[in-house]
């Protein structure tokens, strides 16, 4: 897979932590994604402790509407992916045609990922800090994806050239707030195109916001990727479940998406094949009263309505005050022929 020339959006179903830890259910996420006509689902590969440690102090207390009152390591315990589960949930994936990858946190995970010879690598936005974790991953060359949530200028900057002096060549960059839900007033997507200026790199987009307005926005801006999470109801209750999307959504999304590609099409003026059809319905002068043979054109005999078989009406100053060559009865066209 190459991520710099990709044809149409790709779109990935993010199952985060909606399997809830239960594997049929993960089973159900993949083939659900694939009936709603995405290209991948993404997982992620971590556990509490590669993430961080067992601990209650002030500074691993979470404060979150949805996630607080509990540790991160509480968090990731209930969240996090068994990772005997990635290489069956992989097959699975690929049997139905779509793109098995995961983010990788750690060393770890990355060796593991690699040991299932994912075809993507891809880095959180909470990692993008981490430039020996990009340096390593990188280092395996296979196309790196990097979510930008959060990160300035300069962030970007040291994460991308750390990837590709590393040894990573295809890289691509997700626009990306790191709030969840993300509010449409901070997503501000008009950087999309600014990023594909500053990085000469493909741009996606990681949309956390609710609903499906901002990822269409986005391809309409030029994104090549779309990442949303999935889940199969919001009804079961997982820690990221109520921002993810449900299945009728997701295939709206696809299907939106589609057409969004389709009617962005190319620079182009005048008229198209199906407005062919639709030319006969412009304006042009006719005879709108029976005109005698010398009578002189006026803005009373002479008028600019539909449909278009007369003169343009670009002429029709040119005609008034002159004579009739013939006699010419109501609704007939104008033509420079009957004038003198």
């Amino acid at each position: 897979m190459n991520l710099k020339n990709l044809k149409t959006c790709f779109i990935v179903a993010e199952i985060s932590a909606n399997h809830g830890q239960n594997f049929n259910r993960a089973v159900t996420l993949i083939k659900k994604a694939k009936e709603c006509g995405v290209d991948a689902v993404k997982f992620q590969c971590y556990t509490p402790d590669t993430l961080t440690i067992e601990c209650d102090n002030k500074y691993f207390i979470i404060k979150h509407p949805k996630w607080g009152g509990q540790t991160l390591y509480q968090l990731y315990k209930k969240a996090y992916t068994p990772w005997n589960w990635l290489k069956k949930l992989k097959k699975i994936a690929e049997d139905l045609g779509l793109i098995f990858f995961a983010t990788a946190y750690d060393k770890t995970s990355v060796d593991f990922l690699e040991e299932l010879n994912v075809p993507i690598h891809k880095i959180a936005s909470f990692e993008l800090v981490d430039l020996p974790l990009i340096e390593y991953i990188a280092k395996t060359k296979k196309p790196l994806i990097l979510s930008t949530g959060m990160a300035n200028l300069a962030e970007i900057k040291e994460a991308v050239e750390a990837a590709k002096k590393a040894g990573t060549k295809d890289i691509m960059l997700l626009k990306c707030v790191s709030s969840y839900p993300a509010r449409y007033e901070e997503m501000n997507l008009k950087t999309i195109p600014d990023m594909q200026k500053r990085f000469k790199l493909p741009i996606g987009l990681s949309d956390h916001t609710l609903g499906i307005a901002t990822s269409i926005a986005g391809v309409c801006l030029g994104a090549k990727l779309i990442e949303k999470h999935f889940c199969l109801s919001r009804k079961i209750k997982t820690p990221d479940s109520f921002f993810s999307l449900e299945p009728q959504e997701l295939k709206s999304l696809v299907e939106n998406i589609r057409n969004a590609e389709k009617s962005l099409g190319k620079i182009h003026y005048g008229l198209t094949k199906d407005e062919e059809k639709s030319k006969v319905f412009r304006r042009s002068l006719f005879v709108v009263k029976d005109i005698k043979k010398g009578e002189i054109f006026t803005e009373s005999n002479v008028k600019s309505i539909r449909p278009a078989n007369g003169l343009k009406p670009k002429y029709l100053n040119k005609i008034l005050e002159k004579k009739a060559k013939t006699n010419i009865k109501k609704g007939i066209p104008l033509n420079i022929k009957f004038v003198e």
